[in-house]
């Protein structure tokens, strides 16, 4: 059994990896690590897993030691000296923050007002989203799992880009968020009587996913692709959904569209490509690591409309995250995840 210990495991991300490694059938949980809440076992800060994890929160040390791989749910800016401590130390390490996920330093400072501490690391390090990079992620012991936005968007515009079958000028994606995407500490707009019954857009064109989405989009059209990103927040738990927006090349159709996404996607377990006339919906991949994929042309405007719905917290945060601890460790690739969204 894979031993994994998870640094920030009372977070909301933290606390779904948990969740999921203790049903993983070649993984188990061996530590547990929170800063605010040492020394209490984590059934006490969520009740749910009571007498179903009842580890003690421990020092993020002891974590590391007694784990094969480690899951980092923290800040941005808390990973890069764990990555290295795991790198010295010889363990795979999963980093759910965005500290890895960028190419260009130049653009981490910019949007997270920080620096690369061991460049050698980030040369090694490997951004992690198993449909579009699966190859690169394989043997990898320094892993930068993609967020929730960051997952959604790429996977509805990638073929299309790839493919040459959209403008990579004007592409604007249009998200809405379950509020668990904030994180567990409370803010005034995530107060009960801010949410309940309204919904907002928020960091408008100003979000730090932006130049991550940018940076996989880019690959996919093998050219710079800048677009306009602009998220909501939703009065759900989770859940994501990206409708995105580009304009069509000149004659494209929608079932040159629909063959693009069947070839792409054609082996991929978690990418459900909707019948047409069907459209993606936050409920259907609630609890599950699927990603629905909706496509829709609209010749009448030349406009092209993916719309893509994950569950933030597992194939945009935890489960992906062990979708990769799979790959990194020669598991099978579904191993764990396999879990039916609820049906209501």
């Amino acid at each position: 059994m894979i031993r994994a210990g998870v640094i920030g495991a009372t977070g909301y991300a933290g606390a779904e990896l948990v969740r999921l490694l203790s049903g993983h059938p070649g993984a188990e949980v061996a530590a547990v690590s929170s800063v605010s809440f040492l020394g209490k076992p984590l059934s006490e800060v969520y009740p749910a897993y009571f007498h179903l994890c009842d580890q003690i929160c421990v020092e993020q040390g002891e974590a590391v030691e007694q784990s094969d791989v480690v899951f980092a749910a923290l800040p941005h800016g808390l990973s890069q000296e764990l990555a290295a401590e795991c790198h010295a130390k010889g363990k795979v390490f999963i980093d759910l923050g965005a500290d890895f996920r960028l190419e260009n330093e130049a653009d981490y400072q910019q949007w997270y007002g920080g620096s690369f501490l061991y460049p050698e690391l980030h040369q090694i390090a490997v951004y992690a989203l198993p449909e579009l990079f699966r190859e690169k992620i394989r043997g990898k012991t320094i892993i930068a799992n993609p967020g929730c936005y960051t997952t959604a968007v790429p996977l509805a515009l990638f073929p299309a880009l790839k493919n040459g079958l959209i403008e990579k000028d004007g592409i604007l994606a249009d998200c809405k968020s379950g509020v668990t995407g904030a994180g567990r500490g409370l803010t005034r707009n995530t107060h009960f009587a801010e949410l309940n019954e309204g919904m907002s857009p928020y960091k408008v064109a100003v979000h730090r996913h932006t130049p991550e989405m940018e940076q996989t989009l880019s690959h996919a059209a093998g050219a710079p692709v800048r677009l306009t990103f602009v998220p909501h927040l939703l009065p759900v738990n989770r859940g994501i959904l990206a409708t995105c927006y580009a304009r069509l090349k000149p004659g494209v159709t929608q079932e040159q569209l629909n063959e693009a996404y069947r070839e792409q996607y054609k082996d991929e377990y978690f990418i459900r490509l909707l019948p047409q006339g069907r459209e993606a919906d936050i409920k259907n991949v609630r609890c599950s690591n699927f990603c629905d994929i909706s496509l829709h042309a609209d010749p009448r405007t030349n406009t092209f409309v993916a719309v893509s719905a994950i569950d933030n917290m597992v194939k945009g945060a935890a489960g992906q995250a062990i979708q990769n601890m799979n790959l990194a460790f020669g598991l099978e690739e579904t191993a764990g995840l396999k879990l039916f969204p609820p049906a209501f």
